[in-house]
């Protein structure tokens, strides 16, 4: 790659949330862009993922299975999608000299802590979809100790998939009143701003000046889901009072969530890179774009949970 030549990127699972807004971000950027989707390219196909790879400046793997309930009773098939998929992509970048991120979760921790977990923190899964994403970050960090990044991300939500945000907007238009949980806490992380830090991070691992290693891409400061689904409620002028907190205990799922999902940022400094804007400041962006045009309006339905 000449100096004044744009960056090669390639993207894997870019009809995701996070796939289509990082592509997004780096054609405005002006990068050279490969966005492939899960039916253009297997990567769990070694043969397959050596082509695609060729020719890239940098790799961003945002293809992975999230179906975090319905990895308890398929871990084999998470794991070969979430541990294997990403060998084969660390695999062929160890042999083209592209710069791999990985993006990773916070459901590698245990989610027990009362401090942000450090990027260095111990990981202990408690769901067979921790364990899966964290089979990739080792085969990343193993075969790529200089050109491998993980970025630990959580409480994604975007204007392209379904999350949690979107839901809330589609209930408040059915419920009169929602329960939301109050004791699991997190950074709510719009999608976008990960693409951002993910271009920045790239763009400073090509010239050298990011160490590899551990990110942890979430936003500022933290919520609960009702603290978010309040939010919610009130950026588009209805009333957060209709939000009411529960527990997680009126819930009950299949996987174990973890009940603390804050993450540090402190590495983000040792790359150039900057921390993410507060999640409120994130919601309020995104927001614009979920909800254009949104108020107050009469809402119909019955008392329910979500």
């Amino acid at each position: 790659m000449s100096a004044d030549a744009p960056t090669r990127w390639l993207i894997t699972g870019a009809a995701g949330m996070l796939g289509r807004d990082l592509a997004e971000v780096l054609a405005e950027a002006g990068a050279d862009v490969t966005a492939l989707t899960r039916a253009e390219l297997d990567i769990t196909d070694a043969d397959a993922v050596r082509a695609a790879v060729d020719g890239h400046d940098v790799v961003v793997n945002a293809a992975a299975w999230t179906d975090v309930d319905g990895a308890e009773t398929e871990e084999a098939a998470a794991t070969r999608i979430n541990g294997d998929g990403p060998r084969a992509l660390a695999a062929a970048c160890a042999v083209t000299g592209a710069v791999l991120i990985q993006v990773s979760t916070d459901y590698v921790f245990p989610g027990d802590a009362t401090e942000p977990y450090p990027h260095d923190a111990p990981t202990s899964p408690v769901n067979a979809y921790g364990r899966s994403k964290l089979a990739g970050e080792e085969a990343v960090l193993e075969l790529l100790p200089e050109r491998g990044y993980v970025v630990r991300t959580a409480w994604l939500y975007g204007a392209h998939g379904r999350n949690f945000v979107a839901t809330m907007l589609s209930l408040a238009a059915q419920r009169e009143t929602l329960d939301v949980v109050d004791d699991q806490r997190g950074q709510p992380t719009w999608t976008r701003a990960l693409a951002c830090q993910l271009r920045d991070l790239g763009a400073a691992a090509v010239r050298g000046e990011a160490p590899a290693g551990v990110y942890h891409g979430t936003a500022s400061e933290t919520a609960t889901w009702c603290d978010l689904a309040r939010a919610t409620f009130e950026l588009t002028g209805l009333d957060p009072e209709r939000v009411r907190p529960t527990t997680s205990e009126k819930f009950v799922r299949p996987a174990r969530r973890p009940s603390f999902s804050v993450l540090a940022h402190e590495r983000w400094a040792e790359a150039g890179v900057a921390v993410q804007p507060h999640w409120r400041e994130q919601l309020t962006e995104a927001l614009k774009v979920m909800a254009p045009g949104a108020g107050p309006a009469p809402v119909e339905g019955g008392r329910s949970g979500a």
